[in-house]
């Protein structure tokens, strides 16, 4: 059993009777940062990984992630194999490898009955990401997708206020995401960001398949309504490049709800610009990434709240849970990403020991948010390339 025998479903989350067994595939600056939290939530432990593509290369990279020669592979197939004929083999992957390399590293994992987290998009085509989603679900496989920006602990307070009625009726939803690391004219000259414009990797969107996906899901996560439509027009606002640097959009929810969505890379002064405001008929929600420990909460004709992440003060008890340090001790990126990977083990741990898990007990995005989010740039593709149209998701 991977759960206590005495452990419910109430209260903080419980620890593992052991560390799960990760492998990565990827070893570019987000497999880092991925690895970093994992092992930070004390439940994980990074056993095996897929560094490159080139056996010889996985290997000497050995030593700069502290894993044995022997168990750094030089393909998905590979790994799988390798660790399956282990007594202490991997339970869960983490595909963190650049977009086009997604569906088939998926692929062989749930082939091989292994739970997964994989890095957004889920995929470049919808029909493999809804490829992905039915194979998921007719096994039972855990299939996580980073959508990161949700495990925020005032993302959750937020959508513990909406969802509860704190704002009354929505009426309108507004997003965006301003970064500016794109800004000088040789950006794109850089590995990690040359890819990123390369349609055979990233796909047929840059920055909307990127982060405006973030955004999107961010406000149907918190608002509880999914988008049914957009018109989008994209933009290369700096240096020319192949792929957009900017889109803008004007969008459209369940229950006749309207909203907004921009994303950019060439915003200056706008490291992780990412904005959510969702109004409703009685108040309205606010939160920013860069100011991540608070959550604006108005109720009209009444004074504005600051919420600040924390154990009591307003702060809902299934949003403590994710709460590490007190509050005045700040938190950020790294225990939202350790966030996402302590649902990710609980979730794997409850299916490996036949528990049902109560609604509302986890909410780390699955495979149906990746394949949402494809779905998501295809229409933002759609409405851009024929004038900016309405398109229906």
């Amino acid at each position: 059993m991977l759960l206590p025998a005495d452990s419910g479903f109430e209260g903080p989350f419980p620890d593992l009777t052991r560390r799960l067994r990760l492998g990565v595939i990827g070893a570019g600056r987000i497999a880092k940062t991925q690895a970093q939290a994992a092992r930070l939530t004390d439940r994980w432990e990074l056993v095996a990984g897929v560094l490159s593509s080139d056996a010889g290369k996985s290997s000497a990279r050995a030593a700069e992630w502290r894993l044995p020669e022997e168990r750094c592979y030089g393909s998905v197939p590979e790994m799988l194999a390798g660790e399956a004929a282990r007594e202490d083999g991997i339970d869960a992957v983490i595909i963190a490898s650049p977009n086009d390399q997604h569906f088939a590293a998926a692929s062989a994992c749930l082939a091989a009955n292994m739970d997964l987290l994989c890095e957004k998009p889920l995929t470049n085509k919808l029909d493999e990401a809804e490829q992905l989603e039915k194979t998921a679900s007719d096994n039972g496989q855990v299939f996580g997708v980073c959508y990161v920006m949700s495990c925020f602990a005032m993302i959750r307070q937020a959508r513990e206020i909406v969802q509860s009625g704190g704002i009354g009726r929505i009426n309108q939803i507004h997003v965006e995401f301003m970064q500016d690391w794109m800004t000088p004219e040789d950006a794109g000259e850089a590995a990690h960001i040359k890819w990123r414009l390369d349609p055979k990797i990233s796909g047929p969107t840059s920055c909307t398949g990127d982060i405006a996906t973030h955004a999107a899901h961010l406000a149907s996560f918190v608002s509880g309504l999914k988008m049914t439509g957009l018109r989008a027009d994209m933009h290369i606002c700096g240096a020319p490049k192949q792929l957009e640097d900017t889109v803008f959009m004007t969008t459209a929810y369940e229950q006749d709800v309207p909203g907004t969505l921009m994303a950019t890379r060439l915003a200056p002064g706008n490291r992780g610009g990412l904005r959510l405001r969702i109004f409703g008929s009685e108040g309205g929600v606010e939160w920013d990434l860069e100011h991540s420990e608070y959550l604006k909460w108005a109720r009209f004709g009444e004074p504005d709240r600051i919420l600040s992440r924390g154990q009591g003060h307003g702060i809902a008890p299934p949003v403590e849970r994710l709460v590490r340090t007190g509050r005045g001790f700040p938190e950020g990126l790294i225990e939202a990403w350790a966030n996402l990977y302590t649902e990710f083990a609980l979730a794997i741990a409850a299916r490996r020991d036949g528990r049902q898990i109560p609604d509302g007990w986890l909410a780390l995005p699955l495979v149906a948010d990746g394949a949402d989010g494809v779905r998501f740039i295809e229409a933002a593709v759609r409405s851009h390339n024929r004038g900016g149209v309405w398109e229906t998701l």
